[in-house]
């Protein structure tokens, strides 16, 4: 009967969930922007931007057929010294496109001019794994009077309206008016002022790595896998606090520039990670059936545990590793970038633990309740979720390879 029945949820899982994409995170792009102040009145501006999403954006924007037939077979060769000089031919294009869509202004409300300099580049990059064009633009900025003070920064690259991508995020980092700090952009977020405060400026990553953890549904379906194989609260919060731990590790190695491991392995392995958290309770079911949530703690099972939860732990700890080069890839973090943003992507890891937490006080208590009420029902409800969590994750595996 419990055989049949994980079978059953197993095939469930395949044919409900199938449907969903493999690509689970919530951003479909980054872009970089390195706002300097080289002189008063004078703003320059490093832009990092994805090239195959900057061809097909101008060439749709600007009703420019050329940069497309020649940017985009550049871009399926692997040619880089073609795509610069793609670039560089269309530069009008590049430079009226950017202009519209990242502006800068005084303190004052006045816009600044923007220049798009000859000095161009392409080059892959190790986080994001595809090719990134790097732009640099000049603005000059009207003089500003003794009251006005700062400046505004918008940017609308690479909208959702555009029909291209979805949840485009900009992230910025600036040393302008005798400030430095970072902040990141999106569709619902496009502007921020250089005077804004630091609590201001943190705030905005929280809620950055709160919504990546609520849209990116490979994360959260491994957390409903450590929820729903957990046998206590003492072992989904130790779960969770490995799985902290871990991902916090790789985070912040990878915003020092320490590692940066190509996403066509963490992917892969992050969907790998699910199915086997979730395959763990399902083998416990098999193995153990309705003593599937006993603890064996004689003797010596430190922190409550037994030999099977400090598997499980060492388990989630080193899948945790990955899924830290998962929430880095998803800002694209470079070394680059690392020193002046680490502080606020600390705080994007803090948004992402609230959440996780959240989703823990909310779910575990109403399995608890159910283990208490009805035990069989409870080893069938969690089977079933373990088997459409394995399902979904052996899926975005294998897709996620091709």
């Amino acid at each position: 009967m419990r055989r049949a029945l994980m079978v059953a949820a197993f095939v469930a899982a395949l044919i409900g969930l199938s449907g969903v994409p493999a690509e689970a995170h919530g951003f479909s792009s980054v872009v970089y922007a390195d706002v300097t102040s080289p002189e008063p009145d004078h703003v320059r501006v490093r832009l990092g931007l994805e090239y195959d999403l900057l061809v097909v954006s101008v060439a749709s924007a600007e009703h420019d057929g050329d940069f497309f037939q020649a940017g985009q077979p550049a871009w399926e060769d692997g040619d880089y010294p073609a795509m610069v000089r793609a670039m560089r031919d269309h530069a009008d294009s590049i430079a009226s496109y950017v202009a519209e869509r990242f502006t800068l202004r005084t303190g004052g409300g006045e816009a600044c001019t923007p220049t798009l300099e000859p000095d161009v580049s392409v080059e892959l990059s190790k986080s994001q794994d595809v090719p990134y064009a790097t732009a640099f633009v000049d603005y000059r900025c009207p003089a500003m009077g003794e009251t006005e003070h700062g400046h505004l920064i918008r940017s609308a690259l690479f909208p959702d309206s555009e029909g291209f991508v979805k949840q485009t995020k900009t992230v910025l980092t600036y040393e302008v008016d005798g400030r430095s700090g970072s902040a990141a952009l999106d569709d619902a977020h496009p502007s921020f002022s250089t005077e804004q405060t630091w609590y201001q400026r943190f705030g905005e990553f929280f809620r950055l790595g709160a919504e990546h953890l609520l849209t990116g549904l490979d994360h959260l379906l491994f957390l409903l896998a450590l929820i729903a194989g957990s046998r206590r609260l003492r072992e989904v919060v130790l779960a969770a606090t490995t799985f902290t731990v871990a991902h916090s590790v790789t985070f912040i190695l990878a915003a020092l520039g320490v590692v940066s491991p190509p996403g066509r392995i963490v992917e892969p392995t992050i969907a790998l990670s699910i199915a086997a958290v979730a395959g763990f309770h399902l083998w416990r079911l098999r193995q153990r059936g309705s003593h599937a949530i006993d603890l064996d703690v004689s003797g010596n099972g430190r922190l409550g545990l037994d030999r099977a939860g400090w598997l499980r732990l060492a388990v989630v700890f080193c899948f945790g590793l990955v899924h830290g080069l998962g929430f880095a890839g998803a800002l694209g973090i470079t070394s680059s970038f690392s020193w002046q943003l680490l502080w606020s992507l600390l705080v994007f890891n803090v948004g992402i633990e609230a959440v996780q937490i959240g989703i823990i006080v909310a779910v575990f208590p109403v399995l608890a309740l159910l283990r208490r009420t009805n035990q069989t029902l409870y080893l069938w409800v969690t089977g079933a979720i373990a088997a459409g969590v394995a399902a979904m994750g052996l899926i975005w595996f294998v897709e996620r390879l091709g």
